[in-house]
């Protein structure tokens, strides 16, 4: 069995695409799709309608600053999440913790959908709703790294920053999906309605989604990957997890910064962008709206064309190059949509998707293929959601100080491009993963 893992490794099988192939890459793509829809859902309806629902008793500028504070505490437990997901999935299999993660979540999010109101139980309601919040956090922080991993650990490797692609577009998919349902609940049941429950179908609806994801997931096999690993842990004593994990500290280290720099400028491409379009270029919400649907999309295209680069030029020249064009078109970003143009705003949105798109695609497998399987799933997970507490929560809050304190946007731009400083360093001190056998 060793030697066909070894051979589906190297790529030196070259099957056409198989049933088996094709619903891998669905169910990772789909499940991820689905996780972060549930965890943005929760963004965009803070923006929209939860100062209303659960902090109507503080003025509104206030009430929209709660909610906000609501939805950043979900960044609080995807490390804990991603930990916890991550020695199970390295103990029991990468397939069980995925269907585990997808339930929780499913749970959590149809939770959200029937929290009461203030009116009806006070305060109450904005604690249960920031309790569900912790709980979708934990949830997504197991979500990355299991697809990322089922989909690297099943595949021929020649392709293999083509495949870890799927997983990966569930976060800009999710964020155009979540604001694509939420608009068009609105339109649908028109504001009243919509404030008063017509938001929360949003999130029910979440229990059918879930249950496509979890009936696509236990259809797919466990990674031949990890199987030979468990026989080779049945046969003879292997390291210890944490013994494994110390021993890939730097790797850690390294998904940490690359992780962090990425993060940080898709919040300021995204969430800060928002508030940049709404409250100093004065344009409307449906404009910041298409901005990042816009930029979503192109970030998902973008995402399968620089995984099939790395493919064949690397791993590190591609997330570099990403990291590079992302960092210097921070200081455009804002310049070309100074004006206020609509037309400016949508393409600045889209160049800047396409520059983030790079970044993941390169990182993608280049992530996966740093760490030795017994301990894959905890290493990634830990340097991926740490960073992400430092980054995404924090990011657009920096952004906003910055601009508030020096009424300028070349402060957040200095910002975004520095935070590429360590992650660059990083990759110039990594060997390059091309190809690696994961087994």
């Amino acid at each position: 069995m060793r030697d066909n893992v070894a051979s589906r490794q190297y790529g030196r099988q070259h099957p056409a695409a198989t049933a088996s192939t094709r619903a891998l890459l669905i169910s990772s793509s789909i499940g991820s799709l689905i996780e972060w829809y549930d965890f943005f859902v929760f963004a965009s309806a803070a923006a929209l309608v939860f100062d209303r629902v659960f902090f109507p008793s503080v003025d509104p500028r206030s009430g929209v600053l709660l909610a906000l504070m609501a939805y950043a505490v979900g960044f609080v437990t995807r490390p804990v999440g991603g930990v916890v997901f991550g020695v199970l999935g390295d103990r029991f299999g990468r397939k069980r913790v995925l269907v585990w993660s997808l339930m929780l979540m499913g749970i959590a999010t149809m939770g959200i959908g029937l929290v009461p109101s203030f009116a009806t139980i006070g305060v109450l309601a904005p604690l249960l709703l920031v309790l569900l919040r912790l709980v979708q956090g934990f949830a997504v922080g197991g979500e990355v790294g299991g697809a990322l991993l089922l989909v690297a650990e099943s595949l021929p490797a020649q392709r293999r920053g083509f495949w870890t692609a799927w997983p990966m577009i569930g976060g800009p998919a999710g964020n155009v999906l979540s604001s694509i349902v939420l608009a068009s609940l609105a339109l649908w049941f028109g504001e009243a309605a919509f404030v008063a429950w017509g938001w929360r179908v949003a999130f029910l609806a979440s229990g059918l989604l879930i249950g496509v994801g979890i009936w696509m997931r236990l259809r797919v096999a466990e990674s031949p990957v990890y199987r030979a690993y468990l026989e080779r842990r049945a046969r003879a004593a292997t390291p210890s997890l944490w013994a494994t994990l110390l021993s890939s500290s730097r790797a850690v280290l390294t998904v940490l910064l690359v992780k962090a720099a990425e993060n940080a400028l898709f919040y300021v491409f995204t969430t800060f962008y928002v508030v940049y379009i709404t409250r100093v270029l004065h344009q409307w919400r449906a404009v910041a709206l298409e901005a990042g649907a816009i930029g979503s999309m192109a970030d998902v295209v973008t995402i399968f064309a620089a995984g099939a680069l790395s493919d064949r030029v690397g791993r590190r020249p591609v997330t570099a190059l990403g990291l590079i064009a992302a960092g210097a078109w921070t200081f455009t970003f804002f310049w070309v949509t100074r004006g206020g143009g609509v037309a400016a705003i949508l393409t600045a949105a889209a160049i800047a998707g396409v520059c983030h798109g790079v970044i993941v695609g390169g990182m993608s497998a280049f992530f996966v293929e740093l760490f030795p399987t017994s301990a894959r799933y905890t290493g990634f997970s830990l340097g991926y959601q740490v960073a992400t507490v430092f980054t995404g929560a924090l990011a657009p809050l920096i952004g906003v100080a910055l601009l508030d304190r020096y009424g300028s946007t070349l402060p957040v731009s200095l910002y975004a491009a520095a935070m590429t400083a360590p992650a660059l360093v990083v990759l110039g001190l990594s060997a390059e993963t091309r190809g690696r056998d994961l087994s």
